[in-house]
Parts: structure tokens; C-alpha cells; sequence
């Protein structure tokens, strides 16, 4: 058997999987959602897993064929699969095209370090943090590095050739206003680019082998697979080609051994051997070899890398066309203490048990209103996504996270049930208010809110924001419309478990003022 071809769609296999997932988190047009991630993604290890688990959907099992070819032939995922495992073979591509150093060599595993990672992973989980799976699931560790870095490399280039369009009276390309920058969640992705990559350039699939927990464990069961890779000592060579190409460091040409549990099956070996010494053996016996296979590094594959060192500022559509004018700061702080968790949440504790952090929906939400969190969930809980109302608001017509997320930690919600969906209430802050400390016109917060929980009532010879609790959804439009600083007048708090709304049937009263010719906008 000639493993050419089956080389051949592993690259293929792997390489669509990346450009797949890729494209979900750089489609800045929203082409892609939903109805192509839950095909995309269903075969993610991690977020497969937490669906099954919460859901027990059959459309969730994609982590069950992981385990079953896993019990097969190894760890097929960690080479067809993930996506980071095939973003580390490009920095490899290139490492082989760039260096003179293109030979690999056996190492010892590094197993205490393997280990230590799936433990303390596992322990967390058994006390219901899941501090390790946010930072370093492959699928997740992937997205932030795509949305965080990739992503607005795309937003400036998109915005460069629309402003370039525009000077031609050309408005095909419209530009795109970019809300999602947050130095944490950006440091992390760059720290995480720069450790895989530079492993990857220096020793191959070493993340793979050392740190990754999903890794470790299919390795783990790797040792039991029905078809393993080994050397037949009558048949080789001991030309150590096998070995020089491993970029999983996992074979020992000196004795003739391969692990297994660090194998991921890249058929790199079997490929190069061109006496059938690497063979593929069943657990009864019988062997699968490659004859004349194509030699090391001569792959014909071309792979297109661009980086855009222009930069554009977006052109942003402004919230408001004019502002009342504010003659004084506010002083009063927001009373924050509980965040605002995303539509599907069900709850604050839930969410926090089923949220790998991949930013998905992140990158799909096109207000661009969730953000990674910070503290806001506490330090084991950091970047699973939060309502942030100080950039944007939450569309009310809007299910894209619901429908997209991978996990089942935001579940599908129907849009009639998603516009009666509380997720906070919002809270009036009196001293901060314009209204009241000024006595100006504004009425901002009652203009935007959807379900009119905010309503204008008399004040004096002006109108005042009244908050009726019951029909608000915790939207934060009142919130990002509100032209108060440094902090806001009204402002949304969280429910720890999400509420459903009374729907409003009434219209709200407009109230009677006296004439005047002040227009306050």
C-alpha cells in the first residue's frame, strides 16, 4: 500500500478543517453563521464533550469517533483535526523550507510535565473550575489567537480597501468598525502564538506531547490502539530516516521503538522508509507497509502566508448624531457586582462550568458586545465572554451565539423567547443623570430601549427616565446610549440565573411638556 495518498488526505483533511474553523472566526460579514460551525466543529474534542455532556445530543458525539479512532489508530485527531495541531505544522512547512536543520532526533518524554498538565486539568474539573481548559484546550487556545490577532489584521484590511473604494465612489466594501480589542485576552493569544510557534520551529509537535491535556490523554489510550506503528528489524535499514522525520520526537531508530502515546499519526515514517521497515501492525498481527513512498521535504503543496503592515482607522457609525451637552462630570460609581453572562447562559454558574473561552461567539457577535472577561467571573474564569454595554448593546433581534457556540454552554434560543430573555435589570443612578443634577432634556436610555422598560415621565417642566424592572431584558441599549461619564447613569446588573421579562403590550404615555425651541439632540 502506497502512502502517498493517505499522507496526501491527511494534509487535506487537516488543512480544510483549519481554513474551516479559521473562517469562522475571520468572517467579518457573517457568511458562515450559524449554519456551517455545528458541521465545522463537530468533531472538537473539548467542546464536543461539554455539549454531550450537558445536552446528551446525539448531534454532539464527535468526541465519541475521537475516542473510537483513537482506540483505531491512535491519535489521528491531533494530525487531522485540531486546529492547532495543523497551525503547528505550517510553523514546521516553514521551519523545513527555511532551515538548513531539518532533521528531527528521539527525545525522552517529557512525562512529568504531560502529566502534571491532564492532572491539575482533571483535578479542576473535579472542583468545578475550569481554569485549565480555558487556557489550554487546543480548539479554544486557537480561537483567541484567530480572533484576537487574525481577525483585525482582516477588520484593517477590509477597511483599507473600502476607504480606497470610497475615494472612487465605489461603496461595495463597507467598512467595519472594530470593538473587540482587550489587552488581556490579546496578551494571552500573542503569548500563546509565540510559545506554540516557537516550539513548533524549534521541535515539532512538542506542545502536542508536553502541555496539551487533550494530547496527553488520547495518548494515553493511543497505547492501546488496534493498529500501531513499528519497525520490522528484519526489513530496516537503520538509515534512521524514520526518526529524522518525526516531528512528534517519538521514535528511537538505535532500538527501534515507537511511543505510541506520542505518536500522532502524520505518516511522516512511513512515507520516507524506502525499505517497508516502519510498518502499520493490527493488534492480531498483520501488517500494513509503504513502498517507494515520496521523499522527506519534497511535498509540493504551496502554503500562502500574507501579513498586512497597514492600518486603518474604521470608520465608525456614531451612536448618536448629537449629545446633550454636559457641563459635569459624574460621580457616582456603577454598583456592578454581579456581570452580565450571554444569551443561553442559563445561569452565571452554569456557563462557567461549560465555557472553554474559544471566543467564538466573540468573533460572531456582530455588535461586537461580547468581550472576554477579566475578574468580572472571578481569576478561574477568565475569557469566557461577558455582555460589555460599555462598548455596545445586544441585539435585539439577534441569536447568533446561541446557535453557534460549540460547548452547548449558550443554548439555542428561539428569537421569541430571546426578546423576553432577562439577563440583568437595569439600575438608575439619580446623581449621575443629567435629568436630575442638570436639569436638561435627554431621554437617550428611553429612545433606545427596545422593550420600553426605560419610559419618560414628568419632571419639573422636563421628562425623567422611570425603570420598570418587570419588562426589562438587560439588553444594555439604555446603558450604551447614555452620554454620561466617567461613569453611567443607567447601567445593566446581571442575574445570576437568567429571568423571563413580562412582555409590554402597553404603549408608553408621552408626557406633556412645555414648548420649547430647544431640540436636545
Amino acid at each position: 500500500m502506497s502512502f502517498k495518498l493517505v499522507k496526501f488526505a491527511r494534509v487535506l483533511i487537516s488543512l480544510l478543517f483549519l481554513i474551516g474553523i479559521s473562517a469562522l472566526f475571520l468572517d467579518i460579514k457573517g457568511y458562515f453563521y450559524p449554519s456551517v460551525s455545528k458541521s465545522v466543529l463537530f468533531f472538537q474534542f473539548t467542546p464536543s464533550l461539554i455539549d454531550f455532556i450537558l445536552t446528551l445530543s446525539f448531534s454532539a458525539v464527535g468526541f465519541l469517533i475521537v475516542l473510537i479512532l483513537t482506540f483505531l489508530f491512535g491519535r489521528v485527531y491531533c494530525s487531522f483535526l485540531c486546529p492547532l495541531g495543523t497551525f503547528q505544522d505550517l510553523f514546521i512547512f516553514v521551519k523545513n523550507k527555511i532551515s538548513r536543520k531539518k532533521k528531527y532526533s528521539y527525545s525522552k518524554p517529557f512525562n512529568k510535565t504531560r502529566y502534571f498538565f491532564l492532572s491539575f486539568t482533571l483535578l479542576f474539573l473535579l472542583f468545578n473550575s475550569f481554569f485549565f481548559i480555558l487556557l489550554l484546550d487546543p480548539y479554544s487556545a486557537f480561537g483567541r489567537i484567530a480572533n484576537n490577532l487574525f481577525r483585525p489584521l482582516i477588520i484593517f484590511a477590509n477597511n483599507i480597501v473600502s476607504s480606497t473604494l470610497s475615494g472612487f465612489d465605489i461603496y461595495s466594501v463597507y467598512p467595519y468598525d472594530y470593538k473587540g480589542f482587550n489587552p488581556l485576552t490579546f496578551g494571552l493569544a500573542l503569548l500563546t502564538l509565540l510559545i506554540v510557534g516557537f516550539m513548533s520551529f524549534k521541535w515539532g509537535r512538542l506542545w502536542c506531547n508536553s502541555v496539551c491535556p487533550v494530547g496527553t490523554l488520547l495518548g494515553l489510550l493511543s497505547k492501546f490502539s488496534l493498529f500501531r506503528y513499528s519497525i520490522r528489524t528484519e526489513d530496516c535499514k537503520n538509515c534512521g530516516l524514520c526518526e529524522w522525520s518525526c516531528k512528534a520526537n517519538c521514535i528511537d531508530s538505535k532500538d527501534m521503538t515507537i511511543d505510541m502515546s506520542r505518536c500522532v499519526g502524520c505518516f511522516n515514517c512511513m512515507t520516507v522508509c524506502s525499505s517497508g521497515g516502519v510498518v502499520l501492525r493490527s493488534y492480531f498481527g498483520k501488517e500494513i507497509r509503504g513502498y517507494k513512498p515520496r521523499k522527506i521535504n519534497a511535498s509540493k503543496r504551496k502554503f500562502l502566508s500574507e501579513l498586512f503592515a497597514f492600518s486603518a482607522s474604521a470608520v465608525s457609525l456614531g451612536f448618536f448624531q448629537k449629545i446633550p451637552l454636559i457641563t459635569k462630570d459624574s460621580t457616582i460609581p456603577e454598583n456592578r457586582k454581579v456581570p452580565v453572562a450571554p444569551p443561553g447562559a442559563l445561569s452565571i454558574n452554569r456557563f462557567n462550568m461549560s465555557c472553554t473561552g474559544c471566543n467564538l461567539c466573540v468573533a460572531a457577535c456582530p455588535t461586537q458586545v461580547l468581550q472576554p472577561a477579566f475578574l468580572e467571573y472571578g481569576i478561574m474564569n477568565m475569557f469566557q465572554p461577558r455582555m460589555d454595554y460599555i462598548r455596545s448593546f445586544c441585539n435585539f433581534d439577534c441569536t447568533i451565539c446561541t446557535d453557534i457556540c460549540p460547548t452547548g454552554a449558550l443554548q439555542p434560543l428561539s428569537l421569541e423567547k430571546k426578546k423576553l430573555l432577562q439577563l440583568g435589570v437595569a439600575k438608575l443612578i439619580k446623581d449621575n443623570c443629567i435629568v436630575f443634577t442638570q436639569e436638561t432634556e435627554c431621554g437617550a436610555c428611553s429612545e433606545h430601549c427596545p422593550t420600553k422598560a426605560v419610559n419618560m415621565v414628568p419632571y419639573k417642566k422636563i421628562a425623567a427616565p422611570e425603570i420598570k424592572e418587570e419588562y426589562c431584558i438587560g439588553c444594555g441599549a439604555c446603558e450604551k446610549a447614555c452620554p454620561t461619564k466617567p461613569f453611567k447613569a443607567i447601567y445593566v446588573l446581571g442575574n445570576y440565573t437568567h429571568k423571563t421579562a413580562v412582555k409590554n403590550l402597553s404603549k408608553p404615555k408621552q408626557p406633556v411638556m412645555k414648548e420649547t425651541d430647544d431640540f436636545p439632540f
